[in-house]
């Protein structure tokens, strides 16, 4: 087993007053050569937008982009013709394909919105652009690892992007235990702490703490506290 510990106060972080951004991995000006992508997942997001604020419209192509918002209500609106709110509990996916257009504003005037903005490299190019929405409830996610996005073609569940991946979601209580097996032994896994403590295969993690882990065919997962993690199975 090899291991990538990044703890989260060791994140890039970039404040333009509407946006209150941290970065896993390189993005805009942050810039680190050992932190370009984990695998096929190429940028993690930890993102505040004030009220009323948002990114306008702005092309992208030939990326699987996700969203999962943790508090408000997230406004999108794309050059497809879709036009949604994602709250807390969903989970957006967009396949950039041969390209979009797409802008995303905070709906509400006098509240914040949170949520991860995940880019994953694709396993086919200059795809047909999609769009895709679903929301999942905590009872559905307590004390289990829910998949939330899967490979298309599959029947795994949740949303589907053009990669041999797959996203989990678990809001697990303390002291809780359990083992995630990976799908396929060539990938690896990127696991992002939302809230909480948890320990995973040894390694104590901490509230918004990542650690990408390869050559491993499972993950012993353990709550030390309430707890709320993300896991991210990626070819690497």
């Amino acid at each position: 087993m090899k291991t990538i510990l990044h703890k989260a106060d060791t994140r890039g972080h970039a404040n333009h007053g509407w946006l209150d951004s941290y970065h896993t991995f390189s993005f805009a000006g942050y810039y680190d050569p050992a932190r370009i992508h984990f695998g096929s997942l190429r940028v993690l997001n930890d993102d505040t937008v004030a009220g009323g604020m948002g990114f306008g419209a702005h092309p992208h192509d030939n990326m699987e982009i996700i969203s999962i918002p943790t508090l408000g209500d997230l406004e999108h609106k794309d050059s497809m013709g879709n036009k949604q709110v994602i709250r807390q509990g969903d989970v957006q996916v967009m396949s950039a394909g041969t390209g979009i257009q797409h802008s995303e504003k905070n709906k509400n005037a006098d509240k914040e919105v949170k949520f991860f903005q995940i880019w994953v490299f694709p396993n086919k190019k200059n795809v047909e652009p999609r769009y895709d929405q679903k929301n999942f409830s905590d009872i559905d996610k307590h004390n289990q690892l829910l998949t939330v996005v899967s490979p298309i073609g599959t029947s795994d569940g949740g949303v589907q992007i053009h990669q041999d991946a797959w996203f989990s979601l678990g809001k697990l209580d303390k002291d809780f235990n359990t083992i995630y097996q990976l799908k396929k032994d060539t990938n690896g896994v990127y696991a992002f702490v939302i809230e909480g403590n948890v320990t995973i295969n040894g390694q104590q993690l901490n509230r918004r703490d990542g650690i990408g882990i390869t050559e491993a065919a499972e993950l012993n997962i353990k709550a030390d506290s309430h707890a709320e993690i993300l896991l991210m199975e990626v070819p690497v």
